[in-house]
């Protein structure tokens, strides 16, 4: 169940652009079908999930959307897609409802949520 503030932030993406509310709102179907746990918010201008620890955010930009991973520089990548070069973030950007096929964006989601599980060093 959305927040008002969540359902607030998705239709002011809504009135920005169709395609990125469409895009938006399949990533988070994506997301919080990955467990009763997972819950999302708010948070720095876009929707920040979490299962006890956060694990990734969406984000809607002008021409694209971005699935960020806080702690993607630790994430495996076998399908070379994250992007970034920080000491501790990744993303993925997205522009198309095919590229979540596309880019596995699922096996990314499951190995950053199993990361988040993890006790921290």
């Amino acid at each position: 169940m959305s927040t008002p503030r969540v359902t607030q932030l998705l239709e002011d993406i809504r009135a920005l652009d169709q395609d990125r509310h469409a895009l938006v709102q399949a990533l988070r179907k994506h997301i919080l079908d990955l467990g009763p746990s997972v819950s999302e918010e708010v948070k720095y201008g876009g929707l920040l999930f979490s299962a006890g620890t956060p694990f990734c955010g969406v984000f809607a930009y002008a021409k694209h959307v971005s699935l960020e991973f806080g702690a993607g520089a630790s994430l495996p990548d076998p399908h070379q897609v994250l992007e970034g070069a920080g000491k501790l973030r990744r993303h993925i950007k997205l522009t198309t409802l095919r590229d979540i096929s596309d880019k596995r964006v699922q096996a990314y989601l499951a190995l950053a949520l199993q990361a988040s599980a993890k006790p921290q060093k």
